[in-house]
């Protein structure tokens, strides 16, 4: 006589319930320490290629405390073009950087964001923070470098750079708990020559 089913049916119901709380709690957890990625979109112009993003995410806890405490944050942006290409490996054509530097200044009581040699104040961290979520236009790509047209890829990421932090502060950190605020993504280009402008009529 075969053993009743209805205790494994219970018990394989429960552990599908404990795998999907653990699932929801990693998620949430995730949620709570990363970066959503609003908007990335990339537009061919004559003078190149330029990305556009938008992110949502608010600086950590400890982030805070350090900042306030004088600890420079860095935030790093980074796009890689690169070209598909059937007969080899895909080839980069080009790579692009933008860093941004947020600091307290105790003197005046206020943030200052700093990036390509320009700097803005803020009188609240929520407006420095603003300033940081994203950025509109940022030429990424010569035209020179993508003079054909072509099925291209981007490689974006966007996150708090832990590793320009202050030495003893990075080996405080350890496994860098807390402040984990980054985001990857993938973009598929499928790039044409810009639109020429209407020709002129001739005038009579």
């Amino acid at each position: 006589m075969s053993p009743p089913s209805r205790p494994v049916s219970l018990r394989s119901r429960w552990q599908r319930l404990t795998l999907v709380g653990a699932l929801l709690v990693l998620h949430g957890w995730a949620m709570a320490q990363g970066v959503a990625l609003q908007l990335l979109n990339a537009e061919r112009a004559e003078d190149g290629l330029a990305v556009s993003f938008s992110t949502r995410f608010e600086l950590p806890r400890q982030a805070e405390e350090a900042l306030l405490k004088g600890v420079a944050i860095y935030f790093v942006a980074e796009v890689q073009v690169l070209r598909n290409r059937w007969y080899w490996r895909d080839a980069r054509v080009a790579q692009a950087t933008r860093t941004w530097r947020l600091t307290w200044q105790p003197l005046t009581r206020q943030y200052r964001v700093s990036t390509g040699g320009l700097h803005q104040s803020f009188d609240s961290l929520g407006e420095a923070i603003a300033s940081l979520r994203g950025v509109s236009g940022w030429r990424v790509a010569d035209a020179k470098e993508i003079e054909d047209d072509g099925r291209y890829y981007l490689e974006f990421s966007y996150k708090l750079d832990t590793a320009q932090l202050p030495r003893p502060l990075q080996i405080g950190l350890g496994g860098a708990q807390g402040w984990s605020l980054s985001v990857d993504r993938n973009l598929t280009l499928q790039l044409e020559s810009p639109a020429a402008p209407p020709a002129s009529k001739p005038q009579p």
